[in-house]
């Protein structure tokens, strides 16, 4: 008897619809239907969905509906076909195929038994359908590629990846975003711009999309960006950027199905804190600073707070020398003063909030920064020396807004799932009873941990489906990965349990190398 369908919690905020363990035309269709069918006719507290290739990623407003009641509501949903005067044309992406861009071609090749020319044949013979878009913003899993042209993934991933190179992988092929890491056999580019903001939509590709690949000599240039333009009334100069500082609000909402994440604060918490001492709205435009604060002098009169970490921050004057900046605290910064971090005393991450917000351009409805995808904040990337910010209009009062103070032990909330039934009991056990350390090579992505193995009892990689930050994933090595602020929409590796979304920030003020994570159990 099978299994599916089946729909399993992803942490309290969310459920996933599985309805298979394959990649599978039908399915996938079946999925497609679903989406449409809930976007049709959403359930009370719906609050966006994530079609992927074998399930349905629903997240919901846990204040107005719980999980039981999610799961009655996805598996009443019956498909919606897809209305015929609605289906868009075939795409077509003009690939310059080998030599600097497709490097992997000719070992492709060889590995397949076939000649390069024989390859992109193939490969431009047939007509794919994306499945999903997750990994990056507009990113396509295209598929099926011909069962002869199926070749693994690269034992050692691409730390660069250009912009508009064309993959393989399995029976996948794909064309990347944006420059990235990746480890997809790289066999040709386009210029053709996979992801444009300001389109409707965004994304060139969509899921249920047909595409096709023709070979071309040459490509014409890619416009390179403009850099973002300085305010009109910069008050902010940033002296020194800190290891990494970053534009961040609460976050872009309702883009994940384009493979658009959330990004924004790691700990919200902390900004809500920090906005609401100088009288902005809790989800604000503010700065997040990692481990070691900035240097930032005041072109103009701003009240600003500070909130999260202690970084030790302290206010340089000229006429009074250093003054400590307490916690929480409105603090009026004039012309010529300059804000120092000068020690990390505890926690990882630091919130300056200014009176008004800071005032950079609002990208999909957000102002933070998604470094991954280079969107949004101060031109998607960290603030550099020499950056002016500008800050908006003040609108509110002053407001007492305590943040947790962090610590170097954290004791986090998950639920088990979605996929806790690839691990034994056994496993389980262990996985909880663990104390778990912070792996320095932790990030806004995820919290990598180091400690007792957990692998899966058998599979350990699994079609790839949607995840949240919360969504512990378990490599191959049997070490977990917390996906944090800036996690892919979408993975590839069995999730044993998801955090629940309030002990998020707890996570995120845990050092690199230092912090340290126990895990205990609640129901959805």
């Amino acid at each position: 008897m099978s299994r599916f369908p089946r729909v399993r919690p992803v942490g309290d905020q969310a459920a996933t619809l599985e309805l298979g363990d394959a990649i599978d035309a039908e399915v996938n269709r079946r999925v497609q239907g679903l989406d449409r069918a809930l976007a049709a006719n959403p359930f009370p507290g719906f609050r966006e969905a994530v079609p992927t290739y074998r399930s349905l990623l629903v997240v919901y407003d846990r204040n107005r509906i719980d999980f039981g009641g999610v799961s009655e509501a996805l598996l009443r949903l019956e498909p919606l076909p897809e209305d015929p005067s609605c289906a868009r044309p075939v795409i077509v992406v003009p690939t310059c195929y080998g030599g600097d861009h497709g490097p992997d071609l000719d070992s492709v090749a060889a590995q397949l038994d076939l000649r390069p020319a024989e390859l992109i044949e193939r490969h431009t013979a047939g007509e794919y359908i994306a499945y999903m878009l997750g990994f990056l913003p507009g990113f396509a899993y295209l598929g099926l590629l011909p069962k002869e042209l199926e070749t693994p993934r690269r034992a050692s991933p691409r730390p660069r990846v250009p912009a508009g190179s064309i993959g393989i992988a399995a029976r996948q092929t794909g064309v990347y975003p944006t420059t990235c890491p990746g480890g997809w056999n790289l066999i040709g580019r386009t210029s053709v711009r996979l992801f444009t903001v300001g389109s409707d939509p965004p994304a060139l590709i969509l899921p249920g999309d047909r595409v096709r690949f023709t070979a071309v000599k040459k490509l014409p240039s890619l416009a390179t960006a403009p850099a973002p333009l300085p305010p009109a009334s910069a008050v902010i100069e940033v002296l020194e950027p800190g290891l990494l500082t970053t534009v961040q609000d609460v976050g872009r909402f309702g883009q994940r199905r384009l493979g658009v994440g959330w990004t924004g604060a790691a700990d919200a918490a902390a900004l809500a804190a920090a906005n609401q001492a100088v009288g902005n709205a809790a989800g604000a435009a503010a700065l997040e600073c990692t481990l070691t604060g900035p240097s930032l002098r005041f072109l103009g009169s701003v009240r600003f707070a500070i909130a999260g970490a202690d970084l030790n921050p302290v206010l340089e004057r000229p006429d009074l020398g250093l003054w400590p900046v307490p916690a929480g605290a409105s603090v009026l910064g004039r012309a010529g003063n300059v804000l120092r971090f000068t020690e990390r005393r505890s926690g990882c991450r630091a919130y300056v909030a200014f009176a008004g917000g800071l005032d950079v351009p609002l990208v999909m409805g957000s102002r933070a920064t998604d470094l991954a995808a280079g969107l949004g904040g101060f031109g998607g990337r960290g603030l550099a020396a020499g950056d002016l910010l500008g800050v908006g209009l003040r609108v509110g009062e002053p407001a007492v807004a305590p943040s947790a103070a962090a610590t170097s032990e954290a004791r986090v909330r998950v639920v088990l799932g979605p996929q806790d039934d690839f691990f034994s009991r056994a496993t389980i056990e262990r996985f909880l009873d663990a104390t778990w350390q912070v792996a320095p090579t932790s990030d806004r992505i995820g919290c990598r941990l180091t400690g007792p193995p957990v692998k899966p009892e058998a599979q350990t990689e699994i079609v790839s489906d949607g995840m949240l930050p919360g969504s512990i994933q378990v490599p191959p090595n049997g070490e977990p990965i917390v996906m944090l602020a800036d996690a892919p929409t979408t993975g590839g590796y069995p999730k044993i349990a998801t955090v629940v979304a309030a002990d998020l920030r707890k996570l995120a003020q845990l050092v690199p190398g230092a912090g340290a994570i126990r895990f205990e159990t609640i129901e959805p």
